[in-house]
Formats: structure tokens, C-alpha cells, sequence
């Protein structure tokens, strides 16, 4: 039985609805199956619950991404492995988020410089926003732990709502873009404010956690 506040998910050109998982046919693609008959394949599961949420918050930017997915498979077909672009739309639908901040945190988070992050840099978080997209990792949320890394995506930080950062990010999916997988990894916990432990001063010194910055010989 799908949960009552799973009923519908509104986007431009009609709603999304909801179905029991038995509904998808043998040998259907899950992604196809929501294209074609705007219907989500559910189960009763925490997993699916929070992709139903999600759904509700980003109508249209689900709908993008399954709109890519579906086109993928209608021209390559369901192969042994995705190709680079489904794979990183799969990466962001799982584990994705959307951060809104200053240059600053920006560049450090790139340099993968925890420490000007999240330390030397703590204050300007007041001027972010972190916006959880992903619904595998809400679900790991629930029960939280310190390796939890999120793929971050830039938003501008004028954009006030969720209904305006839905749809600006629907027009930003774009494959040639995507397919290059431009996200940052961003241990969530690490956020100021977001976990009780990172207020202590070794927090950040776990470099199994907070790995710097890999540098790639040239050959």
C-alpha cells in the first residue's frame, strides 16, 4: 500500500503519481516505466519514502531526470553498465545536494581544504545553504555517520525558495554538463550546525573522513 502523502507530485504538464512496486511489468526498466506512464513503481520502505518526499519537493527536477534516463535507455537500451550520463544522474537522484554559498566556501570546498572550510571559514556558513536532494542519502540520515558524503552541485545564492531552486535546477540538468559528473564530495556532518560532534576541535583532523585533495601525476 503506498502512503497516503505519496499520492501525487505535481510538475509542469500533469501530476506524478504512485503504484505498488508489483505494478512495474517483468523486463520493464523502472526509469521507462515512470516515463511512460507517469507512474513511480513504490515499496514500503523507507528508501522509497523519502524518494516519494523528494518527488514532492522537486517535481520538475525529477521529472529532468528521468526524461534523461529514459532517452538514455530508449537509444542504448538497459546495458550491464550505465553509460556516464545515467550514471551520474543516478549518482545525484541517490546522493545528491545543492549548496548555496559564498565564493569563499566555494573555492575551499573544491581544494577539498577542510580546514578553511569548515574552520578558518566557520562564520560564513551563516551565509549558505545546504539542500539535501539525494534519497538514498536522506535515508542514511536517519541513522547518521560520520563518512556520509554528499555530491554537491552549485547554486546560486540569490535563489529564495524551493520552488525557485527546483526549477533552476531542472533547467541546469543538461547532459553534456552531467554526463562530467560537476559535483563536489562533501562529508554532510561536517556542515557547522549539522551534527553536535564537529563543534569539537579534532573533528576535522580524520583524514579518512576528510581526505585532501588528490593530485594526479602527469605521466
Amino acid at each position: 500500500m503506498v502512503h497516503p502523502v505519496l499520492q501525487a507530485a505535481t510538475f509542469e504538464g500533469g501530476p506524478v503519481g504512485f503504484a505498488p512496486q508489483d505494478e512495474l511489468p517483468e523486463g520493464t526498466a523502472y526509469e521507462q516505466y515512470i516515463w511512460d506512464t507517469r507512474r513511480v513503481p513504490t515499496r514500503n520502505n523507507l528508501h522509497d519514502f523519502f524518494n516519494g518526499l523528494v518527488w514532492h519537493q522537486f517535481p520538475h527536477t525529477k521529472r529532468r531526470l528521468n526524461q534523461l534516463q529514459a532517452q538514455a535507455i530508449a537509444a542504448d537500451g538497459v546495458q550491464a553498465v550505465r553509460g556516464p550520463l545515467r550514471d551520474a544522474l543516478t549518482v545525484f537522484d541517490e546522493n545528491g545536494a545543492v549548496l548555496q554559498a559564498p565564493d569563499a566556501l566555494w573555492d575551499a570546498l573544491r581544494a577539498r581544504d577542510w580546514q578553511a572550510l569548515f574552520v578558518d571559514l566557520r562564520p560564513l556558513w551563516r551565509e549558505a545553504r545546504l539542500v539535501l536532494f539525494g534519497h538514498a542519502l536522506l535515508e542514511k540520515l536517519v541513522s547518521p555517520r560520520k563518512p556520509m558524503v554528499a555530491h554537491v552541485y552549485q547554486a546560486p545564492v540569490a535563489i529564495n525558495s524551493v520552488a525557485s531552486l527546483d526549477a533552476w535546477l531542472a533547467q541546469a540538468v543538461q547532459p553534456g554538463l552531467w554526463a562530467t559528473k560537476p559535483f563536489t564530495p562533501m562529508p554532510v556532518l561536517g556542515v557547522p550546525g549539522w551534527w553536535p560532534a564537529n563543534e569539537a576541535p579534532g573533528f576535522y583532523a580524520d583524514a579518512q573522513v576528510f581526505r585532501p585533495h588528490r593530485v594526479v601525476p602527469v605521466s
